[in-house]
């Protein structure tokens, strides 16, 4: 009997043991997790601030005029007075057509307006003839004269129709003749003596010449949506070509399309760019350096406290010592900053490096 209610006593003090083991390394646990949830996380202030930026974008240099001459009349090229490279000046003349027919209707028109000429002269001089013998009464009927007025001035209708088509055959036959539109340089040429070339068919396929204002380009950028707001008439930018990677050039903002292309959301913008020692050629691909001042003060936070998740981007800010998973929208940006909009506010506690590991609600500790 004695012996059972030893190992009883035995057997309760054991329990008591391993319970009191127990409870003390389950506190040690609480304790340390208690001790993890307390890590200090850096934090800062939110403010405001002013973020110049510069965008780089790629361009396109195109001469600030360019014409393609074609032919206006069915013809053959008679001569050609210049070639690829060749500089000319406005009105100066490049090639001469010949059109063997038109020659016979300029002669054809010619002599038809001749022979009017002399019939309006006979009827003319008929008229005044007459009305000069019907001032004495009783010699010339009212009837005849009325008859010889009617005949001049048929003859008067006939002799400008025939006018006009003579003007129109010379103005016709003045197309024979291509002539510089303005200055430039002839960038192209696709005809030689004797080819055949017209306003249709085989001899329009390509243009005789293409003529380029070389000494004045344009420099043609595409601006995305985000940043036409930064950009203004008259602000200067910068820009390399590959073939002189040591030299920069300037140009200033002349002309903006105030619209959006519908296919790459961006607006056209073009600088003019005087080129009088020729050393850029239209066609170049530039890369534009576009600076982007601050227009008014806003959010700027380092790029290590923006969370980039595939729901979009968050900052986590810190309210009543937990974190508070905000989404905002990413503006302009530099190497380590980063402009943002949201619901946020100056003064606002952000984590400064934020991980997916933190939750929303997640105690923080700054």
């Amino acid at each position: 009997m004695k012996t059972k209610i030893f190992t009883k006593a035995l057997f309760c003090a054991g329990l008591v043991l391993l319970t009191a083991i127990y409870s003390c390394g389950n506190s040690e646990t609480k304790t340390e997790a208690k001790k993890e949830k307390e890590v200090t996380i850096a934090t800062f202030d939110l403010k405001k601030d002013k973020l110049s930026t510069a965008l780089s974008l790629p361009g396109e240099l195109i001469a600030l005029q360019q014409v393609d001459l074609y032919a206006k009349v069915s013809s053959f090229v008679k001569t050609l007075k210049v070639d690829i490279g060749s500089e000319v000046t406005k009105g100066q003349l490049l090639m001469t057509l010949e059109a063997p027919e038109m020659t016979s209707q300029v002669a054809a028109a010619q002599s038809k307006l001749k022979s009017q000429e002399a019939i309006y002269t006979a009827s003319k001089a008929n008229y005044n003839r007459l009305y000069e013998t019907s001032k004495t009464p009783g010699t010339i009927s009212t009837n005849d004269l009325d008859q010889a007025m009617a005949r001049r001035n048929s003859d008067l209708a006939q002799l400008e129709a025939a006018k006009a088509s003579y003007k129109e055959v010379g103005s016709v036959q003045d197309y024979l003749t291509i002539r510089a539109p303005f200055s430039g340089i002839i960038s192209a040429r696709n005809v030689n003596l004797g080819a055949y070339v017209g306003p249709s068919g085989k001899g329009s396929d390509l243009p005789l010449f293409t003529l380029q204002d070389q000494k004045n380009l344009r420099l043609a950028v595409s601006i995305p949506e985000v940043y036409t707001g930064y950009l203004k008439d008259g602000d200067e930018v910068s820009f390399t070509v590959k073939s002189l990677p040591s030299q920069t050039f300037k140009a200033r903002v002349k002309r903006m399309s105030g619209a959006l292309d519908s296919r790459l959301r961006s607006e056209r913008v073009e600088m003019d760019v005087p080129n009088a020692s020729k050393i850029l050629l239209p066609g170049m691909v530039a890369e534009v350096n576009i600076p982007l001042p601050a227009n008014a003060s806003t959010f700027i936070i380092p790029k290590k406290s923006l969370l980039d998740t595939s729901e979009g981007y968050f900052i986590l800010k810190v309210v009543d010592g937990k974190a508070v998973k905000v989404s905002i929208k990413k503006g302009r940006e530099t190497d380590d900053q980063v402009e943002v909009f949201g619901d946020l506010k100056e003064g606002d506690k952000l984590v400064a490096e934020p991980t997916e590991e933190m939750h929303e609600g997640m105690p923080i500790k700054s």
